[in-house]
Formats: structure tokens, C-alpha cells, sequence
């Protein structure tokens, strides 16, 4: 389900990032408070989760010294409920995601794409003229409530 903002209830968010670690936490951290601020409280957990995971591969495996990252968080409201997406675009199209077979026990990483494969409603990977985009969304289950305001600043 492509996701883009556009109906009078959906929410839209993007910030761009340096590659560093401590961004991975801001950037969490944003999310689960808009998740929350958007009236999905109880997505908001898996939200940031999904968000740590696809920052962290990116930060690791798909950004270039001095370029940034960007994460952008949709709500799409529907009739019988709402889609909540999280993607983050990173400059290395070449370094497509793939889940380890087996990280093994003692590993100490190579679980984060079967995190987002058990988490995730969706996710995947799209291309970008430069770069890619890897995406995961939640269904959240109800609609999205009506927000009070409009325009730019409400989507901030």
C-alpha cells in the first residue's frame, strides 16, 4: 500500500539526519511522540522499534561521511482504519537489505530485519535516483482521529 499524505486526516513528517549513533535515539524518540501526538499511543512502541531498526541498518550499512539520512513518518487514514509508515532513505543503493539466514545465538547483530519481518504489517525496499528507500508500516486498526488544525504546521 503506497502511503501518501494528501487526505484531510493524514500526518506527514520528515526530518534529514547526520550518520551518527546518537541520531538513531533522536530520531526514535520523534517518532514515537508524534505516533502518540497523531492519537496512536498504543503504536507507538512498535513504531519507534521499526524506526531504531531501519536507522540503525542505515547509519551501519547505508550512509557515506558527510551525506545524510532522512526518516519520514506517514498516518494514512482509510475507512476501516489507519497505516502508519516509517522509511528511511540512505545514499547507498547498491547495499540492498537482506535478513541473515541465522545469526545465531551469540550474535550480536544480523536481527533486525526478521525484527522488522515479525513487527511490520509491510516492508520493503524501493529505489531512489540516488540511493534507496527501506519502508515498513504498521496497520493500525482504527481510523485516525480528526485533527483540530491544518495546514503545515499541523504536520510538525
Amino acid at each position: 500500500m503506497a502511503v501518501e499524505a494528501g487526505e484531510p486526516d493524514d500526518r506527514y513528517d520528515v526530518v534529514n539526519y547526520t550518520p551518527h549513533p546518537a541520531n538513531v535515539t533522536r530520531a526514535r524518540r520523534r517518532v514515537a511522540r508524534l505516533v502518540a501526538d497523531w492519537g496512536h499511543p498504543e503504536a507507538a512502541g512498535d513504531t519507534a522499534l521499526l524506526a531504531s531498526e531501519l536507522i540503525t541498518n542505515a547509519v551501519r550499512h547505508g550512509c557515506l561521511r558527510d551525506r545524510l539520512f532522512r526518516v519520514e513518518l506517514f498516518l494514512r487514514s482509510g475507512p476501516a482504519g489507519g497505516c502508519l509508515r516509517i522509511a528511511v532513505s540512505d545514499p547507498k543503493g547498491e547495499r540492498r537489505p537482506l535478513p541473515r539466514s541465522d545469526p545465531g545465538p551469540h550474535a550480536e547483530s544480523g536481527r533486525g530485519l526478521h525484527i522488522i519481518g515479525a513487527l511490520a504489517t509491510r516492508w520493503g525496499v524501493a529505489d531512489r535516483s540516488v540511493g534507496k528507500t527501506v519502508w515498513a508500516e504498521l496497520d493500525t486498526g482504527r481510523a485516525v482521529p480528526s485533527r483540530s488544525g491544518s495546514g503545515p504546521e499541523a504536520l510538525t
